[in-house]
C-alpha cells in the first residue's frame, strides 16, 4: 500500500526528518514551487534541541520549544507532511517503506539526525537518562522531582543521598548547561520547595572523559566554564570515564563509585540507522558519507544533511561538527542546488562558515566564542539568551520563553515544577495526568 499523496508532474523530493536540516530545506523548497515536497517525521512538530535542558529543569513548558510542522506550511500546497516512521529504504526501487505505507521519490534527502551514544554499554543505555527529545527532557524532570518527594520520607542517609545526588556524564555544551542549571536549582529552588531537606546534602557531579570541558571551544571558554561550575558547587571530574551504572551506583574507570539513582547521559551522539543503506556509505559514528554537494557516496539522487551527514572539506578533514548551524547551512545550499538541478545549472559545493559557539552555565554565566572575539560572563549570557530567543520558531513561543526567562530571573524561581506522568487507561490509549 502506498502513502496517500497526490501524483504530480513535478519531481518529488522526500525529506526524512523535521529537525533543523529537514525543516529548513522544506521551508526553502516550499517557496520555489519547482518540486513536490514530502516531509516525513515520527512527530508532528519540530523540536528546538538547545533548550531541552530548560524543560528538564522546569524552566520552560515543552510546548514552548516545539513548533507544529503543519503550521509552517499552511500556505504551501506542494508540501505534504506525513507523521510516520521510516522503516527501510529500497534504493533500487527509489522507494521508502514506512509504517503507513510505501513512498516513492525522485530525490531522497536523509536528515534524520543522531541519537545518544552509549558506546555499547547496554545497561547504561537502559538505566541512564538521555536528552535527545522533549519527551526525554520531561521524563528527567519527573524523575528529579519524584526522587525529591521520596527523599522526604527516607530516613536512611545513604538512601537519601542516592535519591538526591545527580551525575551528569559528558562535558560538552549539554552537560555543562545541565550541571549549571541543576546547581542553580539546588541553590535557589530546592531550599524553598523542600525546607525539610538539607539541600547541602545534594551533590552534583559532572564526569568528563577528556582533559577539558567544552571540547571544540577555546581554552579560555573551557577554563571559564570550569570556574563557573566550581562557583556553583558542581564537582567536575576530568579524564574520568563511566564504566557502568546499575541503577544505584555509578562506577568509574578509576575504581571509584558514586551513589546516585540518576545519571544524565550527554557523552556523545551516534547517527540513526536506516535499513537498506549500504554499509559502504557509512563511516564512524554511523554517519553517512556525502560529497560536497551532499550526495550520498555512489548515488546522484540520494542526499544527506545535518548530523547524519559526514562531509569532508579542507578546513574540516574529519567532517563538520554536529551542530545546528551546519545543518541549517547545508539545507540552504542543498535548496539552491535543487534549483540548479531543475534549471540544468552546475551544482555549488558546500562550504561551512563557522559563526561561533556558545554555552550557558547559569544566571549571568556563559561563554561565547565568535570567529574574531571571545568573551565570558554576564554579557555572554545576554548574547546567548538573544541568539536562542531569535532562533525559536513562532512569535508565541518567543513571547512565552521571554516571559518565563524574565520571571525566573526576577524571582529566582522556576514555576513549572509539575510531575506529569503518562497514564494508560483501560481502553489502552495513553493519557496524561498531573
Amino acid at each position: 500500500m502506498k502513502i496517500n499523496i497526490p501524483e504530480s508532474d513535478k519531481k518529488r523530493i522526500v525529506i526524512v526528518g523535521g529537525g533543523f536540516a529537514g525543516l529548513k530545506l522544506a521551508l526553502k523548497l516550499a517557496h520555489r514551487q519547482e518540486y513536490q515536497v514530502v516531509l516525513l517525521d515520527k512527530n508532528n512538530y519540530h523540536q528546538f534541541q538547545p533548550l531541552f535542558y530548560q524543560v528538564a529543569m522546569a524552566g520552560l513548558e515543552p510546548s514552548s520549544i516545539v513548533f507544529p510542522l503543519r503550521k509552517a506550511f499552511r500556505k504551501d500546497k506542494e508540501v505534504y507532511i506525513r507523521v510516520t516512521e521510516v522503516k527501510a529504504v529500497h534504493l533500487e526501487k527509489k522507494q521508502l517503506e514506512t509504517t503507513v505505507g510505501l513512498c516513492n521519490y525522485d530525490y531522497l534527502v536523509l536528515a534524520f539526525g543522531a541519537d545518544t551514544n552509549f558506546f555499547g554499554n547496554e545497561r547504561v543505555a537502559r538505566l541512564a537518562i538521555p536528552m535527545k527529545s522533549v519527551s526525554e527532557a520531561l521524563f528527567l524532570r519527573n524523575r528529579i522531582l519524584s526522587d525529591f518527594e521520596k527523599a522526604l520520607s527516607t530516613t536512611n542517609y545513604e538512601e537519601r543521598q542516592g535519591l538526591m545526588d545527580i551525575v551528569v556524564v559528558g562535558g560538552g555544551p549539554t552537560g555543562v548547561e545541565v550541571s549549571g542549571a541543576l546547581a542553580e536549582m539546588k541553590r535557589y529552588v530546592f531550599p524553598k520547595d523542600y525546607p525539610e531537606l538539607n539541600t547541602d546534602e545534594i551533590d552534583i557531579y559532572l564526569i568528563q572523559g577528556g582533559d577539558q570541558l567544552l571540547n571544540g571551544m577555546s581554552e579560555e571558554s573551557s577554563q571559564k566554564s570550569m570556574e563557573f561550575l566550581s562557583q556553583l558547587g558542581v564537582e567536575v571530574r576530568l579524564n574520568t570515564l563511566v564504566t557502568d551504572f546499575d541503577g544505584e551506583f555509578v562506577h568509574m574507570n578509576d575504581g571509584e563509585s558514586i551513589r546516585a539513582r540518576k545519571v544524565i547521559w550527554a557523552a556523545g551522539i551516534t547517527g540513526n540507522k536506516m535499513e537498506g543503506m549500504p554499509e559502504s556509505c557509512l563511516t564512524r559514528g554511523n554517519r553517512i558519507k556525502v560529497n560536497r554537494f551532499s550526495q550520498v557516496e555512489g548515488y546522484d539522487d540520494v542526499f544527506a544533511i545535518g548530523d547524519i551527514a559526514y562531509m569532508e572539506e579542507e578546513a574540516y578533514p574529519h567532517g563538520h561538527p554536529q551542530v545546528a548551524q551546519v545543518a541549517i547551512q547545508q539545507a540552504k545550499t542543498l535548496a539552491d542546488n535543487f534549483k540548479n538541478l531543475h534549471r540544468g545549472n552546475t551544482l555549488v559545493p558546500f562550504s561551512y562558515k563557522d559563526l561561533g559557539s556558545m554555552a550557558t552555565v547559569g544566571r549571568n554565566r556563559a561563554v561565547v566564542d565568535l570567529p574574531k572575539w571571545k568573551f565570558q560572563g554576564a554579557f555572554a549570557w545576554l548574547v546567548w539568551l538573544l541568539v536562542h530567543l531569535f532562533q525559536i520558531l513562532g512569535v508565541k513561543n518567543k513571547v512565552f520563553i521571554f516571559l518565563n526567562w524574565v520571571w525566573n530571573y526576577v524571582t529566582y524561581d522556576q514555576s513549572l515544577r509539575l510531575i506529569i506522568r503518562p497514564r494508560v487507561p483501560k481502553s489502552g490509549e495513553v493519557e496524561v495526568e498531573s
